[in-house]
């Protein structure tokens, strides 16, 4: 049994952070979006900016403190304070070099791709689509090389005595990087194949 408190005040700011980017992000989308948006677009437009922002700020924070020399858990600070997701993965407080390597790709890749994907979604256009599944895959890659070998080794570094740690920064804050891009990847599938169906039904009749 840990005696580890189940909830703490950088707990508490923590999440209270990740609450602000998701407001943030549903205001965008009522002020970027027009009134006659569909629900669809709009929740894809929220999620973009929510992944945007998250990228750009807790993501290049800890790859900040985990670059030439730095670590988390040597660091102080507002944003070494705001990373203490290394209580529930030692790794991230190590500057593992594959999680370093990932956040690099998602940081400057994914990020800015998000911001593209968002320009697109503004102006109806819908080359967003491709760009969309380009940039889900890159997110459940992520994932998956981020977790993979933790399971494949026993997850030594996953600390899951806590209930906080297990079901909110292990579970909760990396399934929504899992379903949300599965289901955008399947609805950009859907538009894709639908659209070149359509085409190719039109070239038959010619």
């Amino acid at each position: 049994m840990t005696d580890k408190p189940l909830f703490t005040a950088t707990s508490f700011f923590s999440l209270l952070s990740v609450a602000l980017v998701g407001s943030i992000a549903y205001v965008a989308s009522r002020t970027l979006l027009p009134k006659h948006a569909s629900f669809k677009d709009r929740f894809t437009f929220i999620w973009l900016t929510f992944d945007a922002m998250t990228h750009f700020s807790f993501e290049f924070s800890w790859l900040y403190l985990s670059m030439f020399g730095r670590q988390v858990n040597t660091s102080e600070g507002m944003f070494a304070e705001m990373c203490k997701y290394v209580l529930a993965d030692y790794r991230w407080g190590v500057a593992d070099p594959t999680l370093v390597s990932l956040e690099l790709l998602t940081v400057f890749g994914v990020g800015p791709l998000c911001c593209y994907s968002l320009s697109l979604l503004s102006r109806d256009d819908p080359a967003r689509h491709y760009w969309i599944v380009v940039l889900s895959t890159a997110e459940l890659y992520g994932d998956w090389m981020t977790f993979c070998p933790e399971w494949l080794t026993g997850s030594p570094n996953l600390d899951t005595s806590n209930a906080l740690y297990l079901w909110v920064y292990l579970f909760l804050l990396n399934i929504i990087w899992v379903f949300i891009p599965l289901w955008l990847m399947y609805d950009s599938y859907t538009y894709i194949a639908g659209s070149l169906r359509s085409q190719q039904a039109k070239i038959k009749q010619a």
